[in-house]
Order: structure tokens, then sequence, then C-alpha cells
């Protein structure tokens, strides 16, 4: 009997989805990991866009006319952000080199409202993605997903959502960059 290899995903990595994954909230994701520890991991599915604006979610921000993306099934009634540059807001955790998640959102208002926030360096999201405790290794052990190590930060924001799976397996380079060409369906090919 074969043992299984132990995984241990870690905070700032992005979690690129195999090719053949059915879960219809993570088909062809890539998700950025921005917790995890013994009681489990979370993260924000970044190239699923929603339907909303954040003006839309939020009373009194008519002002902020951006898209908002479905950062995972769980809680969608939360909302969470990111941003890449220089931490600029109290409380961000810094996930890697460059790339940040959360802190505190009046602080975020107050600088976008004096001209220091540069939008198009954030992304907001509704719900999260969560695994209890053991549940991400399993589905990595099962090799449902592909742990990237090395994020490209800007990449995340200049990057069209449905072109993220891609870039972001191109980016990994080797064989990866086959499985970045494969059909949704190979069946139509």
């Amino acid at each position: 009997m074969e043992e299984k290899k132990h995984i241990n995903p870690k905070s700032g990595q992005l979690l690129i989805s195999e090719p053949f994954l059915q879960d219809e909230n993570f088909v062809r994701s890539v998700v950025l990991l921005c917790e995890c520890n013994e009681n489990g991991s979370f993260g924000l599915v970044l190239n699923k866009l929603s339907i909303l604006r954040i003006k839309d979610l939020l009373d009194d921000l008519e002002f902020l006319d951006m898209d908002v993306f479905v950062g995972g099934p769980v809680e969608q009634n939360t909302l969470h952000f990111i941003y890449w540059g220089d931490a600029v807001i109290e409380g961000s955790v810094e996930l890697t080199k460059d790339l940040y998640w959360g802190g505190n959102f009046e602080e975020f208002i107050m600088k976008y409202k004096a001209g220091q926030i540069n939008l198009d360096h954030f992304r907001f999201f509704i719900g999260y993605s969560g695994w209890s405790s053991g549940q991400l290794e399993e589905e990595l052990a099962e090799k449902t997903w592909i742990i990237c190590e090395d994020i490209d930060a800007e990449a995340i924001f200049s990057s069209a959502p449905d072109d993220l799976w891609r870039v972001a397996l191109r980016n990994m380079g080797g064989d990866f960059q086959v499985l970045a060409n494969y059909p949704i369906d190979p069946r139509l090919n």
C-alpha cells in the first residue's frame, strides 16, 4: 500500500483547480489561500465574477462602481478584499510579496476619498471558500488542486477573470503550460 504524501498548504499560495474538476463552484478556478491553520483553510476564488457591483451591496457607497467577485460558496453575505502594491490599509495581512488581504474598510474608504487609493489594485469578494481541518490536505492528496507558490500579484489584477486559470498555469511553466490549453470538454475537440 502506497503511503500518501503529506501536503501542507500555506497562506499566500494559489490553488488552481485541475482541468477535470466538475464542482460548479470551482471549475477552472484560481483560489488565493488567505489563511491555513489547524482549524482549516480560508481562500478567495479570484476569477469568478459576480453580477453585482460594490455600490449595490453597501449603502452610501454609490461612488464605488467596482466589480465584485464570488470568493466562494460559503457565507455569501460577507465582503472581503485583497490588494497589491504597498501596504496602505491598517490591519491588512501580507500574503506574499506585495499582496495583501483585508484590513480596515473605513480606512480604505477614507483613503479612497482622499485620492490615495488606486482601485485597479483592489479586488472585492462576496463569500469565501473554506475547508475544515484536514479537508484541503485530502483534496490536495487526491490531486483536485495544483499548488502555485510563486504568485504574480500583478497578473491576478491585470488578467481577465476568464483567462486567469490559463495565465496562472502558463506562468508555472513546464507541464503546466500544456494543461493551460486543455479544453473544458475534450470530447468537443
